[in-house]
């Protein structure tokens, strides 16, 4: 338990000491996003994973805090996917080369032996798809790190429910570097969290909660699972539905996320992220109750048809926003790479 706040507490510090150090660097390498028309670094998840890696690590040398079985191996391939993510913010990589960079990193870390291949399988896609769908969130100043806080509280209740002290505490100490990534990130942001930072956390989050729900029935695992990552996954629906109405590639940034929609619709970009926090607590609780044993599975539906009536409502409340308009992108030389949204 001391450890654990202890733990936390140097993450939370030494992830917003870096976050600062690291802005300049970011902004004379030219690895920038734009964001409502002003330059973002992006070096932001760079901090993050640099300090969780650190105090795990440290944690776990040093015996205070073993991770335990399966533990060190999904930080190492988490760790792994965000150096595939910190060369998609540097040089343009293409998506499918991100699919499947997490493709190999989550069939490494599933286990087999508790899930079964065909429960493993499915898994590893699930894996994918949330990490991704986190990625996706990561283009409004504060979002992705409200987001990855409150989900990891609940990941690691999950896993203290499960008696994994290891995995709670590494999930502890996500946390608090992303609160303290946040003191850099909230509106209007310093510094960004880049590929590098959003699939860190999203697949370390999504494999953690494989880990927990390992062994358990498929669908109060797959209730839980989606209540864990009800934000993301709403976030993602709408930009597939959105784009597909528009008929514009899927792959193709815009500004049709949740964020963007919330803010057409008035909100303030605080309000929209506060009010998208509170969305994600909501149906993070929910999953806790369930894999608690506290409430039964069918509570997910009822997250799940708040979902798909969120997604409904913006959709065809508003048009679908027109696509940006092309721009040449490049970072290699420092100059300043354009990303629309």
């Amino acid at each position: 338990m001391l450890y654990g706040i202890a733990a936390a507490t140097a993450a939370l510090l030494l992830a917003a000491v870096l976050a600062a150090v690291f802005r300049a660097p970011a902004l004379r390498a030219g690895i920038l996003d734009r964001r409502w028309q002003r330059p973002l670094p992006l070096l932001g998840g760079l901090a993050v994973v640099a300090v969780t890696c650190l105090v795990a690590g440290v944690g776990e040398w040093s015996r205070v805090a073993p991770l335990g079985e399966g533990v060190g191996d999904l930080l190492t391939a988490a760790a792994a996917v965000a150096g595939l993510g910190l060369v998609a913010d540097v040089w343009r990589l293409r998506t499918r080369v991100l699919v499947a960079g997490t493709v190999v990193a989550a069939a490494w870390v599933v286990p087999y032996d508790e899930t079964g291949v065909p429960g493993g399988m499915l898994a590893v896609g699930w894996i994918v798809l949330a990490s991704l769908a986190f990625k996706g969130l990561d283009h409004a100043d504060g979002l992705a790190g409200t987001v990855g806080v409150v989900t990891a509280f609940g990941v690691g209740a999950c896993a203290a429910a499960e008696v994994m002290d290891g995995l709670a505490v590494l999930l502890s100490v996500v946390a608090a570097a992303l609160t303290g990534f946040l003191m850099h990130n909230w509106h209007p942001a310093r510094i960004g969290l880049g590929a590098c930072g959003s699939l860190f956390t999203g697949f370390l989050l999504s494999s953690a909660v494989v880990f927990t729900r390992a062994g358990y029935e498929l669908g109060p695992s797959v209730a839980v699972v989606f209540c864990l990552s009800a934000v993301a996954v709403a976030d993602a629906l709408l930009v597939v539905l959105a784009r597909t109405v528009a008929r514009r590639p899927l792959l193709r940034r815009g500004p049709d996320h949740l964020a963007h929609r919330l803010r057409r619709l008035g909100l303030t970009p605080q309000g929209s992220v506060v009010l998208l926090g509170a969305a994600s607590f909501s149906s993070v609780l929910v999953g806790v109750l369930v894999h608690a044993g506290w409430t039964g599975s069918r509570a997910a539906l009822w997250v799940a048809g708040g979902a798909v009536l969120v997604v409904l409502v913006l959709v065809l409340l508003r048009s679908p926003a027109q696509p940006p308009r092309p721009t040449t992108s490049t970072q290699v030389s420092g100059q300043l790479r354009v990303r629309n949204g």
